[in-house]
């Protein structure tokens, strides 16, 4: 797939990043020639420096050509330009845009063929902020994602002793929750994937990928990592706009301080946000953080644009007592330094986006991808379609299915006889027949299986 991603920052390089590494053609725009000449270096790819919303930088980038734009530079109105000129000019097929702006949710119109012409729109403050609520709502998990419209849930914890499904082995989880429908799609020991079986013993300390409907998680999550303790007292580093986005989504029910370094930006919160408290101060300060019983916060979170502040606020509220710590960092050889230590989790917000972007760029009918473990695996939500002689999937057993090494199907959500209804969850077994247009939930634990997997789900005149 050709594809031009207009931007270089760490939005941009992310996504580069992802798809470089899948036999795509990328060109990289940026009116900065040093940003450009590092990506180059490092993934070979093809940059062009301009101004992205030029037709003459479009061109030059091979717009005439390609499949596939996606606009995340910094200026919403640049995206939008780009993607106009892309289809007015070049009839480039798909569109996608990063849109910081929270106005253009109220007023969809204007992403139509006929005003903008973006197919998709992306705002990853959004999409991070987002992100941690999940976490908010799973104080013990790492990770937790939807699928099916969230009917369907996948949340990684980390397996404590003493709890009712660590220590034995997998064919057991019926019989300790016999009341609920689950799968343990993958364990992580010391950083390395386990092909989970009935015979895989959960031991203290692996990160266990568990996937069940929505309303059974919890169950599952307590036995593995125990009851857990809702968070009532959130402290937020960082009003920019995915602290002011997190505190304003909080309800009455919660405690928020949120502390904001510079003086007018504080008194705009103060104006903006009803519930929470506003502080004009570093997070960095040891003495304020005390004042404002940092050793009875639930949460600390860690905001700003300045990721090594972020590293450093978070390592001395959990020092100073705070029950949980987050933090964003754009650096993956940060994120693996420091994630799990100090710092229980550590998000970045490309890689927490980047997601998004890979629904539109997967082949097939694709309908949520979800990246793990930075990068390195990722889930999926693809739909079957065809029939037994036109499909490697559908009308088989999964027992029959020929699916690479180490990649699991942990779900179905099929569709109710009755329209009224709202569709099944199924978590199956090798005798599960596949059904078309099925939403089949698969986990591929390393990165490089998805292109097969996606050959997999390919319909095609006759497999016979």
């Amino acid at each position: 797939m050709k594809i031009i991603i207009l931007g270089a920052g760490q939005v941009g390089a992310s996504v580069a990043e992802g798809l470089i590494s899948e036999a795509n053609d990328i060109t990289l725009v940026d009116t900065d020639p040093d940003s450009l000449a590092e990506l180059r270096n490092r993934f070979e790819v093809r940059t062009v420096c301009g101004n992205a919303a030029s037709p003459s930088v479009l061109r030059e980038a091979g717009a005439e050509n390609a499949d596939l734009l996606i606009a995340v530079t910094q200026s919403d109105q640049t995206n939008l330009c780009a993607c106009k000129i892309a289809r007015t000019l070049f009839n480039l097929p798909t569109r996608v845009a990063r849109l910081r702006s929270a106005d253009y949710a109220d007023h969809p119109e204007l992403l139509d063929n006929s005003n903008f012409a973006v197919d998709f729109s992306i705002c990853p403050e959004q999409i991070v902020t987002d992100y941690i609520r999940r976490l908010i709502d799973f104080p013990e998990a790492l990770q937790v994602l939807d699928f099916a419209g969230g009917q369907v849930n996948l949340t990684s914890v980390i397996a404590h002793e003493g709890n009712p499904l660590v220590g034995r082995p997998l064919a057991d989880l019926r019989a300790q929750l016999p009341d609920v429908d689950a799968h343990i799609a993958a364990i992580y020991r010391k950083g390395n994937p386990i092909l989970p079986t009935g015979d895989t013993v959960i031991l203290p300390g692996d990160e266990v990928f568990c996937l069940a409907a929505t309303p059974y998680i919890r169950a599952v999550m307590r036995g593995l990592c125990g009851a857990s303790q809702p968070m009532r007292r959130i402290m937020i580093a960082g009003g920019g706009n995915i602290g002011l986005r997190l505190a304003a989504s909080f309800d009455e029910n919660y405690n928020v301080k949120i502390f904001e370094m510079h003086a007018r930006r504080a008194e705009k919160l103060a104006t903006s946000l009803r519930h929470a408290l506003v502080l004009h101060g570093n997070s960095t300060d040891e003495k304020l953080l005390e004042n404002e019983g940092i050793d009875e916060t639930d949460l600390f979170a860690a905001l700003t644009n300045d990721e090594e502040d972020n590293i450093m606020s978070a390592i001395l509220a959990k020092r100073m007592g705070a029950r949980h710590t987050l933090a964003l960092v754009n650096r993956k050889s940060y994120v693996s330094l420091v994630e799990g230590g100090a710092i229980d989790i550590v998000i970045s917000p490309a890689q927490a986006s980047i997601g998004a972007l890979l629904t539109h760029v997967r082949r097939g009918d694709v309908v949520a991808v979800h990246s793990l473990r930075r990068g390195a695996a990722e889930a999926l939500e693809i739909i079957a379609h065809g029939e037994q002689a036109s499909s490697r999937i559908v009308g088989r057993s999964i027992g029959e299915i020929a699916l690479p090494e180490g990649v699991t199907i942990n779900a179905i959500v099929r569709k109710s006889p009755d329209p009224a209804e709202d569709p099944v969850v199924l978590i199956p077994h090798r005798d599960t027949v596949i059904e078309s247009e099925d939403h089949i939930i698969l986990f591929c634990p390393h990165k490089n299986m998805v292109k097969k997997v996606e050959k997999l789900f390919q319909v095609g005149f006759t497999f016979f």
